[in-house]
């Protein structure tokens, strides 16, 4: 007997349908077609175990499984379920008749238990796109996959739960999620709040000004300055995400594994901070099974680099195209994966190998030279990509112990939202309306060279200004672009509609890493 069920196979952030296609015949063999990797494969005897240990047998007989379209390499264990379904009503153990509205994915344990898999939202959109009206996944996915709607999900826990709901036997309800009551509800809460940091005002300016222009940045400082505390904040300040970006970034999370079983929707921009060894497939993606790596699990959100001279300069330099591109393509001989990666790069170092250099309270023990090195292991190329580069200093606790608490992350966050507006407002003016990935610009950190020159071009006083540090501070043309995008975001938060000289000023004092003499000065 021959029958058929469907599944979904994921690619990146691309899903394609795949029909799973099982014929019986006279013999004793098992042959699985279709491109399937080791997890495919092994999935056999997954599959022999859970039907005999539900009160099944197993069929004796010469079993053929195709999972098509057989040109496409399939990779995961959630194919376990159509198969075994399919096993089931190929043998006549079952009798089901609308396996053609059904989409289903789920790893099957021995003991014919449904085990989570990867990838349930993008699944999940897919089978809404093909018209198929019910789509069942293992019990630990339903809350990400149910976000969907138009499309009944039901989320089972065994083998013989999905054949007593497909033959009727047992009656099961979809799930359904309150999109945006559950994604409203949690987009204000934060652990961490600037209201802690006392002092340091003009590194607490520095990151408004970054967060409302979606712009990069590093902090460079001793040991024990804020450099990392302040960082941990940034998200508090940075604007809620729209429905339709938190949907991408659930996507993201959901292919690599990283939605919890009680997470619907990710409703708060993500901040990544991975740790200095982390190797080059870990940061961009890739690997023998193609996963997200941490620029794309920090889409729409902060990737923090702490110790950022500690980073393997190699691993790195990596990151160089996709900071300008806002996307990766990564390619292996048995795959192309494309994963987009539109984030704000924030990383903090320390100014020497002690850590001790311009600090007021301890002495330096490293030569010029040894400093230009170390600062060397940040390229210059990267540095360019980097908008606002700020100095730090340790508070002192006189100072410290009098100050009174920071502004809320809430009064900043105000203000962001403002400049953000303002920005969308601008951009929705463009004919085209297309950035270097694709959709719509959102910050200024976004903008094209063209549009810097229509949105952010300055005055002859500006310009004079700008040409002056230019010249003396030997900057790139990108860098020049860098300026230009951060003074017209410190317009945005001053409400002004063209870019003034004092919004100039501010944004070239927030190239300090670019200064050639930071072995002489001191900070």
């Amino acid at each position: 007997m021959f029958v058929k069920t469907f599944s979904a196979a994921v690619n990146g952030l691309e899903v394609t349908t795949v029909t799973v296609e099982v014929s019986l015949g006279p013999g004793c063999g098992y042959h699985l077609t279709g491109l399937g990797d080791a997890a495919v494969k092994e999935g056999r005897d997954r599959i022999a175990a859970a039907i005999q240990n539900n009160a099944f047998s197993f069929p004796f007989a010469d079993i053929t499984a195709n999972l098509s379209p057989a040109d496409l390499r399939k990779e995961g264990s959630a194919f376990d379920l159509p198969i075994a379904i399919a096993i089931l009503a190929a043998n006549g153990d079952i009798a089901v008749d609308n396996l053609d509205q059904v989409m289903m994915v789920g790893e099957l344990s021995l003991d014919g238990k449904l085990q989570p898999i990867r990838g349930a939202l993008p699944v999940a959109i897919r089978a809404r796109a093909e018209k198929f009206k019910t789509l069942i996944v293992p019990k630990q996915n339903i809350r990400e996959a149910a976000v969907v709607n138009n499309i009944d999900v039901y989320g089972l826990e065994s083998l013989m739960e999905v054949i007593d709901f497909l033959t009727g036997r047992e009656h099961f309800e979809p799930t359904r999620i309150d999109t945006r009551r559950e994604f409203y509800e949690n987009q204000s809460h934060f652990d961490l709040d600037f209201s802690d940091v006392r002092g340091q005002e003009n590194v607490k300016r520095a990151l408004e000004v970054a967060a409302a222009g979606g712009h990069n940045l590093i902090m460079i400082g001793p040991p024990g300055s804020g450099k990392s505390m302040m960082a941990k904040r940034l998200p508090s300040i940075l604007p809620p995400l729209s429905l339709a970006e938190s949907l991408e970034t659930t996507q993201i999370h959901s292919i690599a594994g990283k939605v919890g079983k009680d997470t619907s929707l990710i409703s708060q921009r993500p901040f990544r901070s991975p740790h200095h060894t982390i190797s080059q497939v870990a940061l961009v993606g890739g690997g023998t099974s193609p996963q997200p790596g941490e620029i794309s699990l920090a889409h729409n959100g902060v990737l923090f680099l702490d110790e950022l001279t500690e980073f393997n300069k190699q691993t790195l330099e990596v990151m160089r195209q996709p900071l300008e591109d806002r996307k990766i393509t990564i390619s292996r001989a048995k795959y192309t994966l494309e994963l987009p990666c539109s984030f704000m790069f924030v990383a903090s170092c320390n100014p020497c190998p002690c850590g001790y250099y311009g600090d007021p309270t301890h002495n330096c023990c490293c030569t010029p030279g040894q400093i230009q090195h170390y600062l060397g292991k940040i390229s210059g190329p990267l540095l360019d990509r980097i908008d606002i580069q700020v100095e730090i200093t340790p508070v002192p606790f006189k100072d410290l112990s009098k100050a009174q608490p920071g502004e809320p992350s809430s009064t900043i966050r105000e203000r962001v939202i403002r400049a953000r507006q303002i920005q969308e407002e601008r951009f929705s003016s463009l004919s085209s309306g297309k950035n270097v990935e694709k959709g719509r610009i959102y910050c200024n950190a976004q903008m094209s060279e063209r549009q810097i020159h229509q949105f952010a071009e300055p005055d002859a006083a500006g310009l004079e200004l700008l040409r002056t540090a230019m010249e003396r501070l030997s900057l790139s043309a990108r860098a020049y672009n860098r300026i230009l995008k951060v003074a017209r975001t410190i317009a945005d938060l001053e409400g002004t509609e063209h870019v003034q000289s004092h919004h100039l000023a501010e944004a070239i004092g927030y190239r300090n890493l670019d200064r050639g003499d930071w072995a002489e000065r001191g900070i």
